[in-house]
């Protein structure tokens, strides 16, 4: 696989949901390819905000849930460990219910930083949000920067 260290093993991502916000939200990894990785979460009241629809807050951790995987899956995990830097996200299209699909692709793989662009879409294939994710790797040992 040309971006990752090794092909994706989703069975092991999804294990790492274990009691974690991602397996209160439902987050499920799905698939990959050359050049991204896909997850998906529930849309119910797990993830609504109190209109009815997916809250945007919800939206923001399956992000980065999905980006901060796939820099996971890029870097040398004995050396290095990543955390997110900055998240913004433009919410689209309002959902109700079914599942919000998001799709991670690279922008920018460097030796200190990873920039990811995450687009969600409704079970239809409807945009409904638009995320980048600037993800910090940090060697063992070190701090993260300052949040």
């Amino acid at each position: 696989m040309a971006l990752w260290r090794e092909a994706p093993n989703l069975d092991a991502l999804n294990a790492m949901q274990k009691n974690t916000i991602g397996e209160m939200l439902d987050i499920r990894f799905e698939a990959f390819d050359e050049q991204s990785l896909t997850a998906s979460m529930v849309i119910d009241h797990r993830t609504h905000q109190p209109y009815g629809l997916l809250h945007g807050g919800a939206s923001v951790v399956l992000a980065e849930t999905v980006g901060s995987s796939a820099s996971y899956l890029v870097i040398d995990t004995s050396k290095y460990f990543c955390v997110g830097l900055e998240i913004n996200a433009n919410h689209l299209r309002g959902l109700r219910s079914g599942r919000v699909t998001a799709v991670a692709h690279p922008v920018h793989i460097g030796r200190t930083t990873h920039v990811w662009d995450i687009r969600l879409t409704s079970d239809e294939g409807k945009a409904s949000c638009i995320s980048r994710l600037t993800v910090a790797v940090v060697p063992h040992g070190e701090q993260p920067p300052a949040r």
